[in-house]
């Protein structure tokens, strides 16, 4: 399943392939997808930005509870590792738990360490598009995830036949159009901008025909 434009995708589902990481391959690929994908949402969260599915709505409840996003989104994310394990199996959801683990403690820390005066929000939104986008792909190759609404998805389109991005585009809706009541719409504006960049760069470069290591 391709992530369609407007959301910052949850998961990707990935089949079984012909070559397997080592250890130490996902350990330096998930931890630069990582890394990449935290200092991309620093670029938002110093903007006061948002973005869609399970982050986003992290991001929102942060804003409006003072809340610190490192917890929201970690906390936020434990109902989806039980669906996970019975749906998605074992390697992914351990190795998804850790990558949302990790990434919550370096949002806690990584944008302490690159504190902005002044931060011109056209380049921020490209800044986090491009950065989360590439660090999402690193996590998704390494057959990990960082949660979320991606697992309910799939099970609608297995179970109930509905098609999982029409069910994250749902959601998305949802949020986003929420969002307008609670923010300006030049946060919201922004933020789709920055939402559509992000899955740009994964459609374009999510290509499990030519990428076959797991």
């Amino acid at each position: 399943m391709l992530p369609y434009v407007g959301t910052m995708p949850a998961s990707i589902h990935i089949p079984p392939s012909r070559q397997k990481h080592s250890l130490l391959e996902d350990l330096q690929g998930l931890t630069i997808g990582l890394v990449t994908t935290s200092i991309g949402l620093s670029f938002l969260t110093q903007l006061g930005f948002i973005t869609g599915q399970t982050a986003g709505l992290a991001l929102i409840i942060s804003y409006l509870s003072g809340i610190s996003f490192s917890w929201v989104f970690w906390l936020i994310n434990i109902p989806f590792y039980i669906v996970a394990w019975f749906y998605m199996g074992r390697e992914f959801t351990i190795k998804s738990a850790i990558s949302v683990s990790i990434l919550s403690v370096l949002m806690a820390h990584v944008p302490t360490l690159m504190p902005f005066n002044g931060l011109n929000p056209v380049f921020g939104t490209i800044a986090f598009g491009i950065l989360t986008g590439f660090g999402l792909l690193g996590v998704f190759r390494h057959k990990s995830s960082l949660g979320g609404l991606g697992v309910i998805a799939l099970m609608a389109q297995e179970f109930l036949g509905i098609r999982a991005g029409y069910v994250q585009l749902g959601f998305d809706a949802i949020l986003f159009g929420v969002s307008f009541f609670l923010f300006e719409p030049r946060v919201v504006l922004f933020s789709l901008f920055g939402a559509v960049i992000l899955n740009g760069v994964i459609a374009f470069n999510h290509r499990r025909d030519r990428y076959i290591a797991g």
